[in-house]
């Protein structure tokens, strides 16, 4: 928390601490008939895509994972859409998914997470991910999503991923890539680790009783890494992270707890912030808050972290009215239930 010299900035403080741990008390008090709405109107969809596996061993790991995928949604209480392990290929899975895509609700405030798990190729042109029969181009996907106005986060997690964030990269979207590049081109261990992650409270590093994707993209990294130096091998793959939709991308190893500490070349912009307000699995307290709650809650913090950038060019005074003004209205919010 941000030191602060004025009065009323310092009591605002205070009343937002107050109100983060009375805010389990005061949501469980809001009425079931509207949590039960609330649920219903925001469930997210995940959809997997398996992909072309080419040996038993990939196979046997990408079902895996695939499963935990499944285990992951019936515990968020989310729409399961899957492509790529039916006994029949006709359509292809191109054009299953290019349907399924089709028919998802292109605005809405649920999260659809598209999961993509297999192997993937780049020409230096355009990068793809290999799926039984024709294969599905970055290019073709950003097309795919461009009607969408709703949260939409993709997991990329095959070889020669990168080239998929700068396509898919833009406002409301979080994109995860296995790679960084697509000369990345070996198989890449960032996605059963990323299925474990996004569902395990032990890669909650807030302790705020759920896992956001920063945090499970951070701890799958980290695994990444460790199973690379344990094994004495030179590591193939690095993950990026992309949620301010500058198609740069942030890695792991920048982070320190949930905030990027290090500064991108030109004083670009880092990510994470958003992707930390995206969870699958949430708190209860969390589930309490209706989704205009949650999106206003979500603007003012990011909000504040924007104050917090440009502090260093802002007078003194300025920077700590502004800040009691958005913590001011953020503990409020917390506090007031729906409709109040």
């Amino acid at each position: 928390m941000e030191s602060c010299r004025l009065p009323k900035c310092q009591e605002a403080i205070r009343a937002l601490t107050l109100a983060r741990l009375l805010a389990s008390l005061v949501l469980v008090t809001l009425a079931p008939s509207l949590a039960a709405t609330t649920n219903e109107i925001e469930s997210p969809t995940i959809l997997v895509v398996v992909g072309a596996a080419g040996e038993e061993e990939y196979a046997k790991i990408f079902a895996q994972t695939a499963n935990r995928w499944r285990q992951t949604a019936e515990q968020a209480g989310a729409r399961w859409r899957e492509i790529g392990q039916s006994e029949t290929n006709a359509p292809s899975d191109l054009d299953r998914l290019e349907g399924l895509l089709a028919d998802e609700p292109k605005q809405s405030s649920a999260e659809l997470w598209l999961v993509l798990i297999g192997h993937g190729t780049s020409s230096g042109r355009d990068a793809r991910f290999n799926l039984r029969g024709p294969d599905l181009s970055a290019s073709a996907l950003a097309g795919w999503l461009k009607p969408f106005r709703r949260p939409v986060v993709v997991l990329n997690t095959a070889s020669s991923s990168g080239p998929f964030l700068n396509a898919l990269s833009g406002p409301g979207r979080a994109i995860v890539t296995a790679t960084r590049s697509g000369y990345e081109q070996n198989f890449t261990r960032l996605g059963p680790y990323l299925a474990e992650a996004i569902a395990d409270p032990k890669a909650d590093l807030d302790r705020d009783g759920q896992t956001s994707l920063l945090e499970a993209f951070l701890m799958a990294a980290r695994r990444v890494a460790e199973f690379y130096q344990t094994e004495g091998r030179l590591a193939t793959e690095h993950a990026l992270l992309d949620d301010n939709g500058d198609g740069l991308g942030t890695p792991a190893d920048w982070f320190r707890g949930v905030r990027a500490v290090k500064r991108a070349a030109g004083g670009a912009s880092l990510d994470g912030l958003r992707a930390h307000q995206l969870h699958l699995i949430r708190s209860a307290p969390e589930q309490k808050l209706s989704p205009a709650q949650r999106a206003r809650r979500d603007e003012l913090e990011q909000a504040i972290a924007r104050l917090r950038d440009s502090k260093p060019q802002l007078p003194e005074d300025d920077y700590y009215r502004q800040l009691e003004t958005l913590l001011l209205e953020l503990a409020q919010l917390v506090e007031r239930p729906p409709n109040s």
